[in-house]
């Protein structure tokens, strides 16, 4: 028994007399795993389109039942992506969700993707509820952020050459 007293205090020992690992936090940042699960994002094309198509196969897949998604058509007029239709109302309730990433394996055009953004704090249960707006990841520089016009028949591929409406 004294043996594993002993035992105890020289690991103790050890780890008492290491310096302290201090990170200035929020200058600096301590680097996540590759496989660390954060905040959801939603990716745009290159040409500035929404990938996700409103199929709501996140929402289907997620266990907490954290996603709503409303799909709207797309026109001619007013493309939002490159399908048929789009998520005119994307939300997830951080709340609810349990960041297990189901939304992420599910999605067919790998639009939701969870990125490594820790700092999930929030005031307010309203808050917590991200909706369309703050999940979408702002498109590089350059890109179109309204939506765009397609000429009528010129829809022939999956991602079409779009204008910018001006």
């Amino acid at each position: 028994m004294f043996t594993e007293i002993l035992k105890g205090f020289v690991t103790t020992g050890k780890v008492a007399f290491q310096p302290a690992e201090t990170i200035q936090y929020p200058e600096q940042r301590k680097p996540v795993s590759a496989r660390f699960k954060g905040r959801h994002e939603l990716k745009r094309y290159d040409n500035g389109l929404e990938k996700c198509i409103g199929c709501a196969l996140c929402a289907a897949a997620c266990p907490a039942d954290a996603i709503f998604v409303e799909a709207s058509e797309n026109t001619d007029a007013q493309r939002f992506s490159p399908g048929e239709r789009f998520a005119s109302t994307y939300e997830i309730n951080l709340l609810r969700c349990i960041f297990c990433g189901f939304c992420e394996d599910a999605c067919p055009t790998e639009a939701i993707v969870l990125e490594s953004n820790y700092e999930l704090a929030y005031t307010d249960r309203h808050d917590a509820i991200i909706t369309k707006d703050k999940l979408l990841v702002a498109p590089a520089a350059g890109q179109p952020t309204t939506p765009m016009r397609v000429e009528p028949g010129t829809f022939d591929r999956p991602v079409p050459d779009m204008k910018n409406p001006d």
